[in-house]
């Protein structure tokens, strides 16, 4: 009898907790108003406005006649590129690129997360995250031309081989420099989320497996792992859906014209095409196609982690 009593006064001390937010929310809706409205106007302005633009992937633009005044050609665009003798490559070297970089880069933040969690000393733990963390703030175009310097025929690379050879016109070499130069940038920034998210961790089970004799891969598989697992399912996830969202700049700034058959991707192509040749309409159809297979990649995805984690997904 007393149970059910309590369980009567939680449900009206929730009721009333939920009267009184809505009653403080329409007393202050003003203020409400004035927080959210500038960022709605903002996503409004730069994200839902812009999607108009697609309906230039469907007509042959004119700049000067705006899209409702040049001609409707369909799917022409969409034929004329998949239809091209080039589709296949630069669809490869874009999914090649993504993936080896997925396959590589994606555990490479989480095994980070793991060593940093390994340091007690906090004081050294901070100064090598500092190092880490360091060349996430360098700019990509910057970067590229420290991998151009350090890559050259009289580079750092080659006087420690003691050869001379130029690593940036070779197209086998490519892929390798791209990735590695993305993790080495990228990992240790990446590796916050997973820090953050190992401070969950219970202590306690950590020492009960210690006492119990497990070894680092032990404790790590069943302490540690468990508190990151829903982070990584989320993030992989997140990352599969942006395999076709290759970084055009970093990809462009290492280009050359004799490693051109493993780094021209559809991201520089369409670059290419729109902005250098002035083909707008067929260089956002390729972008358009670019975007939905990512959309199919990451709906995908999604569906196969839920039933790979307990109906658990984005």
């Amino acid at each position: 009898m007393s149970k059910g009593k309590t369980a009567v006064k939680a449900g009206k001390l929730k009721d009333s907790k939920l009267q009184s937010t809505i009653r403080y929310v329409r007393q202050h809706w003003l203020l409400y108003v004035l927080f959210i409205m500038p960022a709605f106007i903002l996503t409004i302005i730069f994200k839902y406005i812009p999607m108009g633009g697609i309906a230039i992937a469907f007509v042959d633009y004119n700049p000067f006649k705006g899209i409702a005044g040049s001609t409707f050609v369909g799917f022409q665009h969409f034929s004329r590129f998949l239809s091209s003798p080039d589709f296949m490559t630069y669809l490869v070297n874009t999914l090649k690129l993504s993936v080896y970089g997925l396959l590589w880069g994606f555990p490479a933040p989480i095994l980070l997360a793991f060593l940093l969690n390994r340091i007690l000393n906090s004081k050294v733990k901070q100064k090598i995250q500092l190092v880490l963390y360091m060349p996430n703030f360098i700019s990509v175009i910057v970067l590229c031309g420290i991998v151009r310097i350090l890559l050259s025929p009289t580079g750092f690379l080659n006087i420690l081989l003691g050869t001379q050879y130029n690593f940036m016109t070779m197209p086998e070499a490519f892929r390798t420099i791209y990735i590695a130069s993305g993790i080495w940038q990228g990992a240790g920034w990446a590796s916050i989320i997973y820090t953050a998210a190992l401070s969950n961790a219970s202590k306690d089970l950590k020492e009960a497996a210690i006492l119990d004799g497990a070894n680092i891969i032990q404790q790590i598989k069943a302490v540690e792992w468990p508190a990151i697992k829903d982070t990584v399912m989320i993030q992989f996830i997140m990352a599969v859906g942006n395999v076709m969202s290759i970084g055009f700049e970093k990809a462009y700034a290492l280009q050359t014209d004799l490693n051109m058959s493993t780094s021209e991707i559809i991201a520089t192509y369409v670059y290419k095409k729109g902005i250098l040749d002035g083909d707008y309409g067929f260089s956002t159809a390729v972008g358009l196609f670019n975007t939905v297979i990512n959309i199919i990649l990451l709906i995908s995805m999604n569906a196969i982690a839920k039933k790979m984690n307990d109906g658990k997904g984005i």
